[in-house]
């Protein structure tokens, strides 16, 4: 028994095929241009294929700056069009003004005008296709869900949000003998005994598995599902596919025995890897501090008038295996800002002042950390540091939590790039959970793709 599958792109598949046809519809362009036109300043030639590799370099690079690989962007028509042009005109200049790895420029400016229209229309035309068809509902992946009722409505609610096009459209209830309802009514409702059915009429993609309780699952529902596996159907672990798809460690449906669900990545032991990184650190932390000290003019003006306190403001923080530590901040908010005692930082929190908005918007706030760098108390990249007080508290309720301490905070991170500043319990949750993907999957290609995650965040002006 099988029954026909619609096609269905995965996250990781379409990042990759919006990257890949980036560069190919742009090469496509500009070799369509040099033949209709008298446009010779990019000519596509066996000579110069290094200026397809670096044109190819620059276009993903400062695409993944100005967000052309975030699936939400990408299938936003406004924020998308916004995207091309930034990506299309700083590629262009990058381009232009890189005259070692690229051709010279061109002595008729007409050809830069060709050369920019070019790059523009190939990703405009190639994302509105994306738009138009690839991102739509006619790519869903159908699944059935086997869990707890009790916990069923978050777990649907939890993968759609994070990827409409997975689709859970049925629960199958394990316990005859007990009513299986939900507040979500466009998902069915099926037995055990329907199971093979339902699949084979409803192109189901795959099966995931979301209960612990093995009562859950009954010899008759092993079989069936056995049945189902050796006819090719997928099944899968809800752990690992929310994984896959948020980039998150579901902290709040793993038992305590965590080795088993998230064993760390071995760059943390790795001593290359390392090494590499500790370089990093120190060429980092000398050009923060002496960006730091280009502004500190400008800063002392801005907090002699907005702030009136002084300029640093330090704080004690939890850093490498429950180590503390002294953070060095520039002051955002108004002095004795915690007279009351120790409290979460909110999103319009009274306490900052509008020059202290304006520094934390632009990260500017945060270039003293890079003396903790130099000193080893911080790393580049890692979880934030947070302080004793919310770490005790946060401890007791989740029991991951001292996990995120075996690696060095950072000044920027997984869970700082993809998640807003977290305020409550609940927040710091979700940032536990990047937090963890990133010890587990800790790499330089993750490190990189966070560095770049974090300028984005810079040049839009999302500081918190």
């Amino acid at each position: 028994m099988q029954s026909k599958k619609k096609i269905h792109f995965e996250v990781s598949e379409r990042k990759i095929l919006l990257r890949l046809f980036d560069v190919l519809f742009v090469l496509l362009s500009l070799y369509i241009v040099g033949i209709v036109f008298q446009f010779d300043y990019f000519s596509i030639t066996t000579y110069n294929f290094y200026w397809i590799i670096v044109l190819g370099a620059y276009i993903l690079i400062i695409g993944s700056v100005f967000e052309m690989y975030n699936l939400q962007v990408a299938s936003n028509q406004f924020q998308v069009i916004k995207s091309i042009i930034l990506t299309s005109s700083t590629t262009v200049l990058v381009f232009l003004l890189t005259p070692f790895f690229t051709p010279t420029l061109p002595s008729n400016r007409l050809q830069i005008l060709y050369f920019y229209i070019a790059i523009f229309i190939a990703l405009f035309l190639w994302r509105m296709f994306y738009l138009k068809y690839l991102a739509s509902h006619r790519f869903e992946k159908k699944v059935i869900l086997i869990c707890e009722k009790e916990l069923a409505d978050e777990l649907i609610l939890g993968l759609k949000s994070v990827d409409p096009h997975y689709t859970i459209v049925a629960l199958v209830n394990t316990d005859e003998n007990s009513d299986f309802s939900i507040l979500n009514k466009t998902v069915s409702i099926i037995s055990v005994a329907g199971l093979e059915k339902f699949v084979s009429k409803n192109s189901i993609s795959e099966i995931v598995i979301a209960t612990q309780k093995t009562e859950e699952i009954t010899v008759d529902l092993y079989n069936k599902l056995l049945l189902l596996l050796e006819n090719g159907f997928i099944i899968r672990e809800y752990t690992h596919v929310y994984e896959n798809l948020t980039q998150r460690i579901p902290v709040q449906y793993v038992a305590r025995d965590f080795y088993r669900y998230f064993p760390f990545s071995r760059s943390n032991q790795n001593q290359l890897y390392l090494l590499f990184v500790r370089i990093f650190e120190y060429i980092i932390a000398i050009i923060g501090i002496t960006l730091g000290l280009f502004f500190v003019p400008f800063i002392l003006i801005g907090n002699f008038i907005g702030n009136r306190g002084k300029l640093f403001y330090s704080q004690i923080r939890v850093g490498k295996n429950g180590e503390e530590f002294r953070i060095i901040k520039f002051r955002t908010m108004v002095k004795n800002a915690e007279s009351a005692g120790a409290v979460f930082a909110t999103t319009n929190d009274a306490r900052i002042t509008p020059f202290g908005k304006f520094l934390r918007k632009s990260r500017i706030d945060e270039f003293p950390q890079f003396i903790n760098i130099l000193l080893g108390h911080m790393a580049v990249i890692g979880p934030r540091p947070e302080r004793p007080v919310f770490v005790n508290e946060i401890a007791e309720i989740m029991p991951f939590y001292q996990t995120r301490h075996v690696v060095k905070p950072g000044l920027t991170g997984w869970a700082q790039v993809n998640y807003s500043y977290g305020d409550s319990i609940d927040d710091s949750l979700i940032k536990l959970q990047y937090d963890l993907y990133y010890i587990k999957h800790r790499s330089i290609f993750l490190d990189f793709n966070i560095m770049l995650k974090t300028l984005s965040t810079i040049l839009f002006f999302r500081g918190q």
